[in-house]
């Protein structure tokens, strides 16, 4: 049985797409940005929390305060990808739900009073739309260098605040000269799937 997706669109958001490590110097226009989160805001979260929350780092200052919190085999992608996106987990996204949640108002309060457990809640839901992020960006004609090698610590007192938890940091461009490392291994279907 075939996908319904046409297989160049599987190709570009999936068999041929690998995180970039290089990028050329065409920029990311603000235009791509948004289309691309006018696209991924659809995917699905729990009680439609939406939690994810994006820094864009575009200027030189910014992207020098960045570069120093990154590891070390990091830095030179980061330095010189047209954008980065810092993607963090909002630890608040409560205070957004009777908007998000209109027929479940009581939601906020009922679920999510405590923190901790909007901290877990946040994590998993804003790591699946980073997830839908990349994506997204794949669907845009651009390559995703998402990457968790830097100091969460500083980048969140950086960028970020108490209530933000950082997720990861994309580099967002078009691939530069020997963008891709050879592709990992997959696990195959039946060392993945059970049926019961």
């Amino acid at each position: 049985m075939s996908l319904v997706l046409d297989s160049a669109a599987q190709d570009l958001l999936f068999r041929e797409a690998r995180t970039a490590n290089t990028f050329t110097d065409e920029p990311v226009t603000d235009e791509q940005v948004q289309a691309i989160y006018d696209l991924v805001k659809f995917g699905p979260t729990a009680f439609n929390q939406s939690p994810l929350r994006v820094v864009l780092v575009r200027s030189a200052e910014g992207r020098e305060r960045l570069v120093q919190h990154m590891a070390e085999g990091n830095r030179p992608k980061t330095a010189t990808a047209p954008l980065v996106a810092i993607l963090s987990a909002d630890n608040e996204f409560h205070e957004e739900l009777p908007a998000l949640l209109p027929h479940f108002p009581q939601a906020k309060d009922m679920f999510f009073a405590e923190r901790p457990v909007r901290e877990s809640a946040a994590g998993l839901n804003a790591a699946l739309q980073a997830a839908y992020f990349i994506i997204g960006v794949r669907a845009a004609g651009l390559a995703a260098g998402p990457m968790t090698g830097y100091d969460a610590a500083g980048i969140q007192k950086e960028f970020l605040d108490d209530d933000h938890a950082p997720l990861m940091v994309v580099n967002i461009g078009k691939p530069g000269e020997d963008a891709w490392f050879p592709r990992g291994p997959r696990l195959s279907f039946d060392e993945v799937v059970t049926t019961v």
